[in-house]
């Protein structure tokens, strides 16, 4: 059974950073592309960021574009979002998600943007950003 156990949410005050991390249980984490939802009170979850399973394509939504970043490390099994300047307006549960792929498709070298590629899911961690 694959788990995903995050940490590092908390409350913040706008300009603030937090890091977000997440650990995955399993021997197979290299081959897990990789990627950071979140969801607001009463919207719909949405990808902020994703890393391939290789590690060399990211992506993430343009309102984090340079606020925000991505990375992972394998020899640990976690995935980092690094978050800076943050604004009230980020205010959400952030959940990781991991996504199996596949040398031969050729997916373990692209990032997974939408929910239904990822399989395994973490249990959340709340993110309060204070004006």
């Amino acid at each position: 059974q694959v788990q995903l156990v995050e940490s590092g949410g908390g409350l913040v005050q706008a300009g603030g950073s937090l890091t977000l991390s997440c650990v995955v249980s399993g021997r197979t984490f290299s081959r897990y592309g990789m990627g950071w939802f979140r969801q607001a009170s009463g919207k719909e979850r949405e990808l902020v960021a994703a890393i391939s399973g290789s590690g060399g394509s990211t992506t993430s939504v343009d309102s984090v574009k340079g606020r925000f970043t991505i990375s992972r490390d394998n020899a640990k099994n976690t995935v980092y979002l690094q978050m800076n300047s943050l604004k009230p307006e980020v205010t959400a549960v952030y959940y990781c998600a991991a996504a199996e792929t596949s040398y031969y498709s050729g997916s373990y070298y692209y990032t997974q943007k939408t929910e239904d590629e990822y399989d395994y899911w973490g249990q959340g961690t709340q993110v309060t950003v204070s004006s």
